[in-house]
């Protein structure tokens, strides 16, 4: 228990068979259930997870490996109906620190927050210690995400270091979310279709040797492609649908005399450049 709260930890995980022992062995004692959801792991990290003999722990795993998103699904779904009131998601990676687990549940139960997640790029000392790849990619993703979500007050969205209100969780469409790796921005989406408030919390992040599942060529075409999607699906949901607004007015105009005077322009320049 957390304040009153019965808290609950997913931790989705997927060969992690060098790290898993060390998350759920380092896991506060104020939390009352462990979700290990292992996604068709070729290794041992199912096993290790059941052999440690943490009555918390329940191990749930995948025939065959179907996402972070539909981990998170299923992990979910089980602290629900375990009667979890605060959830936290933690990767079997060990890259999350289990001291700020607090931090981010102080914020959903000090600050009645819907959903709290981490940010590095509130602590200086942490960026430095972020492979530079993974800092321009962040970025990136960070402006299409706002601009996708509409939390233009969110940082560091592919931070999957989080917690969430029972109450909350339960409003939201999650066979909607993503199965894959664009789980936490597409959470993002749907917590904003859902006018939920959102925090962001200052946490380090940890690096060691583990290996980063994502392809940087693979989301930098997918994930762009993704949010767009996303975005125009929100503008027309929650501001023609649900309630129109002068918002998606504006968008629609705006974008059409964008495209009518892309168009114009490209043909004066072609028709200028043939009369001579």
């Amino acid at each position: 228990m957390y304040k009153g709260r019965r808290v609950a930890v997913v931790v989705p995980a997927f060969d992690e068979e060098r790290f898993i022992g060390g998350v759920l062995s380092t896991m506060p004692a104020f939390v009352d259930r462990v979700v290990v959801v292992d996604d068709g792991s070729r290794d041992s990290t199912a096993g290790i997870a059941a052999s440690l003999g943490d009555p918390r722990v329940t191990v749930l795993r995948g025939e065959r490996n179907r996402g972070l998103g539909a981990s998170m699904r299923l992990g979910y779904r089980a602290a629900l109906e375990d009667g979890a009131e605060l959830i936290a998601k933690m990767d079997g990676d060990g890259q999350m620190a289990p001291e700020y687990l607090s931090r981010l549940l102080d914020a959903l139960v000090d600050d009645a927050y819907d959903y709290a997640k981490g940010n590095r790029f509130l602590l200086v000392d942490s960026l430095r210690t972020m492979p530079t790849v993974r800092l321009v990619g962040n970025m990136g993703l960070t402006f299409l995400t706002k601009l996708a979500s509409g939390y233009w007050h969110v940082f560091d969205p592919q931070n999957g270091y989080t917690a969430i209100r029972a109450e909350c969780l339960r409003r939201l469409d999650l066979e909607a979310v993503y199965d894959g790796y664009f789980f936490e921005n597409d959470m993002l989406i749907q917590l904003s279709l859902r006018d939920a408030r959102v925090k962001d919390v200052p946490v380090p992040a940890r690096y060691g040797d583990e290996e980063s599942g994502l392809n940087p060529l693979d989301v930098g075409l997918r994930f762009p492609y993704l949010l767009t999607r996303r975005f125009f699906a929100r503008i027309v949901l929650k501001y023609v649908l649900r309630d129109f607004s002068p918002i998606a007015l504006f968008l629609l105009l705006g974008l059409a005399l964008f495209g009518w005077g892309t168009g114009f322009g490209v043909y004066m320049c072609t028709s200028g450049s043939g009369a001579t």
